[in-house]
Formats: C-alpha cells, sequence, structure tokens
C-alpha cells in the first residue's frame, strides 16, 4: 500500500510538472516579457487580417479555409490555401519584426486552429534546397505543426499558453509561448513565440 502512495505521488508530481502554464499561472520575468510581445503582435496581425477582410482583398470564408491543398514535392510536407499569400505580403513583416526584439526569441509566427503556419519568419521560409535534414531547419513556413505542442497552441482559447517545445529540426527544447487570435468573434488560432530558456 505504501508503495502504492509513493507511485500516486510521483505521478501526480509528473502530470502537474509537465502541465502547461495558463493564464491561471503568474508569469515573470522573460517569459512574462514574452506573453506581451505576443498580445502586442497578435494585436498588429488581427488589425491586418481585420484591414484585408474591410478592402474586400480577403473574404471570412478564404480566411477561415482548412482546405490545405498540398504542395508538391515538398518535405516536410507543404500546404497552400486560399489566403496564404496574403499572409506572406502583410503578416511576415509583422512577425519579422517580433523575431527581432531580443536576442532569445528564435522564431514567431501565426498559426490556424489545425496547427497551419500560412506564413513563418524571413528566415526560416528559405527556398527549398532538396536536402531534407537543411530544410527542415530553413523552411518552416506552410506546414501544418499538429504534434502535440503545436495542437495545444492551435486550440488554446485561454489568454495564453506557455509550453516546453522540442523542435522537429533537432534543436534543444525551448520555451513557446502562445495567445489566441480571433477574427470576427470567431477563434482563428493563435501567435507563437518560441524562446531559449
Amino acid at each position: 500500500m505504501r508503495l502504492f502512495r509513493k507511485q500516486l505521488l510521483l505521478l501526480a508530481i509528473f502530470f502537474f510538472l509537465a502541465t502547461p502554464l495558463c493564464a491561471a499561472t503568474e508569469l515573470d520575468g522573460f517569459p512574462e516579457q514574452v506573453r506581451k510581445w505576443a498580445v502586442q503582435c497578435r494585436n498588429e496581425v488581427t488589425k491586418q487580417f481585420d484591414l484585408l477582410l474591410d478592402s474586400g482583398q480577403l473574404s471570412t470564408a478564404q480566411l477561415f479555409d482548412t482546405f490545405y491543398i498540398p504542395i508538391p514535392d515538398t518535405y516536410p510536407q507543404k500546404y497552400k490555401t486560399q489566403y496564404d499569400v496574403y499572409a506572406d505580403g502583410v503578416i511576415q513583416p509583422i512577425i519579422d519584426k517580433y523575431q527581432k526584439v531580443s536576442k532569445k526569441i528564435r522564431a514567431v509566427y501565426i498559426v490556424d486552429r489545425h496547427g497551419y503556419a500560412p506564413t513563418h519568419n524571413s528566415n526560416l521560409s528559405k527556398p527549398l534546397t532538396g536536402y531534407p535534414h537543411v530544410d527542415i531547419k530553413i523552411s518552416r513556413t506552410k506546414r501544418l505543426y499538429n504534434d502535440k505542442a503545436g495542437l495545444a497552441v492551435a486550440r488554446n482559447l485561454k489568454p495564453y499558453l506557455l509550453q516546453e517545445y522540442r523542435p522537429d529540426s533537432g534543436a534543444n527544447p525551448m520555451g513557446d509561448m502562445s495567445v489566441p487570435i480571433t477574427i470576427e468573434g470567431r477563434h482563428w488560432g493563435a501567435v507563437r513565440i518560441v524562446f531559449r530558456k
């Protein structure tokens, strides 16, 4: 019985430590600063999407498009949508700006509610070389980040989500801060900031 209690206690401690931090937890130090940048970035991204919608360049149906068209001969697999070109044009400059606010920031990008990244930072959106071990590090745009951490980001509705992220590029684990994006009252996805701890 004593052994069972110890195992139960260890299991509870593991789940507590493995659980991502959400809005109920107070942040301080660098993670709190990252959260503030994520909120500012999200506000700028939302404003640009609203402008595209108001101008008629993009419809709500197009912006919420989840028909991901595979781009041939890409590995990892990349996809096109009805709005990714607009994201490259007006969202990429915003996320590039926030990637440069600190040397600890490794990446800033947006994902929809399924983990699709229509655009990414310029330095991580290089043309494919044909060498998968290189491409996975330098060409991270237009991919579905639907691993456990990616889906947690994409589906989170709380004010923020802080978790550990282990990139598939083989980089060391990093901090992963995200805040949800809402467009016209509907959850669209999130701004995601990956940073060195």
